[in-house]
């Protein structure tokens, strides 16, 4: 860390939503398998804009029902949307049967015991075409479905709760490589904080996006107040720091406001000395599309 430079931190919030959520728990033989079925089970579910749902990893674990080297996930889908049960069962059903399922070594365990839950190992274990059964693994319900390679194993309930979703921070560079570093070290600091995901790819989102668009078939589009390139086009209308010429973000979803808080504060505290870094702030749209504030100054946020 450079410690004779400090960023500026904007008297802001980030606007996070409500959304409803599932934890699962995969597992494989080694790490190599292991972060083979988690990328490609949180594969392209980076935004709700067009994803069917954003997806990532909380954290790795030893300490599994199968004693093998194991991971956190979180599936994520907007509580705003009518169907939102719906659209998170869909998600869960397709992700772990074609990228879990289908990954050799793995089985796949849930997370949260929910009056909330989906029998989605049930219905993943008609894949076994009548030779599927119940049984107990691990001291655990389980389904078990005859595969190639042996037999994969999945809980037969998934539970899902109430989450949040779009904690953010910005990160406004002098230099490209300098939003960059300090988005990537945001990141790795609140990935630490267990509860949370990343979910843009490598935990950083290049295309900070805002609520609506001109086109109508669009429900979002480029930040344009805030695309250095535009600064001279639009100029009054520009909010780019002078001096700026590339903002990165983190996004932040996870289990609850407290949580996310924690991730924010340990993303700045771990960037803000990044050289060539001039502002962190954050996205928000004045309450209209959220009610949970993230305040980038903690003295402001409500204990």
């Amino acid at each position: 860390m450079d410690h004779s430079h400090r960023a500026e931190i904007d008297d802001t919030y980030a606007e996070a939503f409500r959304s409803i959520y599932a934890e699962v728990l995969i597992t494989a033989r080694d790490r190599v398998w292991l972060d083979h079925a988690v990328n490609a089970a949180t594969g392209n579910a980076s935004s709700s804009i067009l994803c069917d749902c954003e997806a990532g990893v909380d954290r790795y674990v030893d300490a599994t029902p199968d004693g093998r080297p194991g991971a956190v996930v979180q599936f994520h889908v907007p509580r705003f949307h009518k169907d939102r049960a719906a659209r998170l069962e869909r998600s869960l059903l397709v992700r772990i049967s074609q990228n879990v399922l289908t990954c050799p070594t793995t089985a796949c365990f849930n997370l949260l015991d929910e009056p909330t839950f989906f029998k989605l190992g049930r219905k993943i274990a008609f894949f076994g075409d009548g030779w599927q059964f119940r049984d107990v693994r691990f001291g655990r319900k389980v389904w078990v479905i005859p595969i190639l390679s042996g037999e994969f194993v999945l809980d037969r309930r998934f539970g899902y709760r109430d989450g949040l979703m779009g904690g953010n921070l910005w990160f406004m560079g002098a230099t490209a490589d300098a939003a960059l570093l300090a988005a990537e070290r945001a990141r790795n600091a609140a990935l630490e904080v267990p509860g949370v995901i990343l979910p843009f790819p490598g935990g950083v989102a290049s295309s900070g996006s805002k609520a609506g668009s001109r086109y109508k078939f669009s429900i979002a589009s480029t930040f344009e107040a805030f695309c250095p390139t535009l600064r001279d086009k639009l100029g009054g209308a520009s909010k780019v720091p002078a001096g700026v010429v590339a903002i990165q973000e983190i996004i932040i979803n996870g289990r609850d406001l407290p949580t996310i808080a924690q991730a924010t504060q340990a993303a700045i505290a771990a960037s803000v000395e990044t050289p060539g870094l001039v502002k962190i702030s954050a996205g928000n749209y004045g309450g209209r599309l959220g009610k949970s504030f993230v305040y980038l100054h903690p003295e402001r946020q409500p204990v």
